[in-house]
């Protein structure tokens, strides 16, 4: 009698879920994970993206998480550093050394464990650094903090009269606020008032989306701007203006959010690259360029996938467990039998962002804020570009997430000008010389750098980055009662489950779809409890205590 096949998951996706998902198996249960990726990238959106030696991080990842599991299993990849690293002293970073680190890998195979002095950055790469966390609004030739806040400072810089308008405008809205909350719009001016929202949150949001406000459900609002509200900014306000120490409250009032988080030294590919090297390792499989083109149920249950190379080879893969990271609407297009008529119309009409980077190298920057002399560098991670004449949204300056992300750190700054937008429209479809000029151009628009300045570029495209909350997304959960009544079949990840998770949350679902696995549980519907907190994500960062 032939031996029984070992139980099989195929994993549609090597981002931070397919690829948690295919580490959990290995490590928890005898199930062999085969984890198929349509690109040649590990990482997903999370993967680094390499040019001339200067590395880009799609989207910028921070790694911070309110799970311990999350924050642990991090540091058991690439474990915390114990030495500076090589922009620590000029830069009078304050860091949280770890003096030994202790690791377990996933199998002998994976490598040595156990515990070691915590690594040099300058001598190991394999590392975590820690790094400060900068993220600001430039604004109409002004820096603001981000999330918003209101000081003396942001009241000046916003203007006496302004600042008047948008209090009133605030009070307006309080005293009647609109009812139905159901989308964006709504959301944003009942906590902040009319005039604010126009200013800050209006034309970036539009940025993002390519659509009014108004036809963008508040669920994603709510996600990305809990626990904020102008009545909370103005109370901190006021009680620095009480405060017997009122300039030191207004300093810890502009930074109460510089806080720090982890990130790799190459950037967030590094952590996955890892993950996968040690996959591969212990016996996992992974095919990159390879992608799911159908699957196939019996009664109630995924029984196998047919899966297609660069090539166009064809192969069918029989599968006890499919985890999928695919975007909803690809998999309701494959799968057969295929969905109820509803589920199927649902998944159909999910829409997506796209995304777009043009990566810039310079001899330095250009900065140009009102009533100071230019600056050549800033210290942030991020940008937030407000002014709606322009196409840019965010610019990332690479040097601050990692030193080691730029080739030639002490005489070229890296950053990446992030563009929200959709396959097939004018930003999309021009050559990628043309956007390298257009970001230049825009650059110098709003102050940020001259042309002079610009030694190279390149133009990094990302489809499907961001799931959207409108089209018909408040209809989902018809398709995830459909998905819960085929017990083998998971669907983790920002796109594997149409929501704008973080890094950390996805990495939770694939988590929680092996649990349930292991636990031999049917029902998945805790997958989609995950990212529902209350609490503003971002104003919670992992301290060094964290790392094991």
């Amino acid at each position: 009698m032939p031996p029984e096949r070992p139980q099989v998951a195929l994993i549609a996706g090597a981002g931070p879920a397919g690829l948690t998902a295919a580490y959990e198996l290995l490590k928890r249960t005898s199930i062999h994970p085969v984890v198929v990726e349509a690109t040649g990238a590990i990482g997903g959106i999370a993967q680094t993206f390499e040019y001339k030696g200067n590395r880009i991080d799609i989207g910028g990842h921070r790694f911070f998480s309110k799970s311990e599991r999350v924050m642990r299993w991090w540091m058991n990849v690439l474990p915390p550093q114990g030495k500076p690293a090589a922009d620590t002293a000029e830069a009078g970073h304050e860091i949280d050394y770890a003096t030994t680190v202790t690791q377990e890998p996933l199998c002998a195979a994976a490598g040595a464990g156990g515990t070691r002095p915590a690594p040099d950055p300058e001598r190991d790469d394999e590392v975590m650094l820690q790094r400060p966390r900068l993220s600001r609004i430039f604004w109409r030739g002004h820096f603001f903090p981000y999330p918003l806040s209101i000081t003396l400072s942001v009241a000046w810089r916003l203007g006496p009269l302004n600042t008047v308008l948008i209090a009133l405008s605030y009070l307006k809205a309080q005293l009647f606020p609109r009812r139905d909350e159901t989308y964006l719009d709504a959301f944003f001016i009942n906590r902040f008032g009319r005039r604010l929202y126009e200013t800050f949150f209006r034309g970036y949001t539009q940025k993002v989306w390519g659509v009014p406000c108004e036809q963008i459900r508040a669920d994603w609002g709510a996600q990305r701007v809990k626990g904020l509200s102008l009545v909370r900014a103005v109370s901190h306000a006021i009680k620095d203006l009480l405060s017997s120490d009122f300039q030191r409250r207004q300093q810890e009032r502009e930074t109460s959010l510089i806080t720090r988080f982890w990130y790799p030294k190459f950037g967030p590919g590094q952590m996955w690259e890892a993950v996968a090297r040690q996959v591969t390792a212990c016996g996992g499989e992974l095919h990159l360029h390879t992608r799911v083109v159908a699957v196939q149920c019996r009664g109630d249950r995924v029984v196998s996938a047919t899966v297609q190379d660069a090539s166009g080879a064809r192969r069918e893969i029989a599968c006890d467990h499919l985890i999928s990271t695919m975007p909803v609407r690809d998999l309701s297009r494959m799968i057969l039998p295929p969905p109820p008529v509803d589920a199927a119309r649902i998944a159909d009409g999910l829409q997506y962002r796209d995304f777009l980077t043009v990566g810039l190298l310079l001899r330095r920057l250009h900065v140009d804020e009102s009533g100071k002399a230019p600056a050549t560098r800033v210290p942030d991670n991020w940008i937030y570009v407000q002014d709606a004449f322009v196409d840019v949204g965010r610019i990332q300056v690479f040097n601050n997430w990692s030193p080691y992300l730029v080739a030639d750190r002490a005489n070229t700054v890296w950053i990446g000008l992030e563009y929200f937008v959709g396959e097939g429209d004018r930003l999309w479809g021009m050559a990628d010389a043309d956007l390298v000029a257009h970001g230049t151009r825009e650059l110098e628009a709003i102050g940020f750098a001259r042309a002079s300045d610009v030694l190279d570029g390149c133009v990094l495209r990302m489809p499907k980055a961001y799931p959207a909350y409108f089209g018909t997304y408040p209809e989902l959960p018809v398709v995830q009662r459909w998905v819960n009544g085929i017990p083998n079949l998971f669907l983790v990840g920002r796109n594997g489950m149409h929501r704008y998770n973080n890094q950390d949350h996805s990495m939770l679902t694939a988590m929680l779809a092996v649990d349930n696995i292991v636990a031999g549980r049917d029902d998945d519907t805790n997958l989609w409890d995950v990212n529902l907190e209350e609490e503003y994500h971002e104003e919670h960062a992992p301290k060094a205590a964290d790392a094991p």
